[in-house]
């Protein structure tokens, strides 16, 4: 499914990094695909390698992994952010992670060989990668010091800081999850406030 009013809002996403010719916009919307999941749908099986990357156009995924049979919420992404298992889009391996959808979700998808096309024949596409990494690298850095450092209340904190637009519409036990703690302790949090 392809829309002009949706596609220039992807293409408006890159131009935020890079500027776009006419060359390369066009080979991204033959590149970019649409897709529609369900709340609860499953968008990557950890028993699967990660051969796409989403952009999310409308709702919420989010990557966990499980342990102990329990699943654990490692982030959640947004409107504009991309997702994927990383090391598996990128060494092409299985990895333990899955992504699900948290509520109906519209994304852009592409798959990681039309990626590699893209950075082999439009060099700004790496200044992209490089620059739009940046940011999640910087949000992991962030979550791993919350997670040494401070205490639920103040991860707690952290969370809703980081997902200002969205936590609201986060299931409890998937945050608990998130933060490493149990759902009695964050609704104890939360009362608190």
């Amino acid at each position: 499914m392809k829309n002009f009013e949706i596609t220039e809002n992807i293409l408006e996403h890159f131009e935020k990094f890079i500027p776009l010719s006419e060359n390369l916009k066009s080979e991204l919307t033959k590149k970019l695909n649409y897709i529609v999941f369900k709340k609860g749908e499953i968008v990557l099986n950890a028993n699967q390698v990660c051969t796409e990357s989403y952009f999310i156009n409308k709702g919420i995924l989010r990557t966990y992994f499980l342990k102990d049979g329990k699943e654990i919420s490692e982030y959640f992404c947004g409107i504009d952010e991309w997702v994927n298992s990383p090391k598996s889009f990128m060494q092409r391996k299985k990895d333990i992670y899955y992504i699900d959808a948290i509520e109906n979700t519209d994304a852009y998808f592409i798959n990681v060989n039309d990626l590699v096309y893209l950075f082999d024949n439009f060099p700004e596409m790496e200044r992209y990668a490089r620059l739009s990494m940046g940011s999640v690298f910087g949000h992991f850095m962030e979550r791993i010091t919350s997670m040494r450092f401070t205490s639920a209340k103040e991860r707690y904190t952290h969370f809703q800081k980081t997902y200002s637009d969205i936590y609201h519409r986060i299931p409890l036990g998937m945050v608990a999850s998130y933060l490493g703690i149990t759902q009695e302790t964050l609704s104890r949090i939360r009362a608190e406030k």
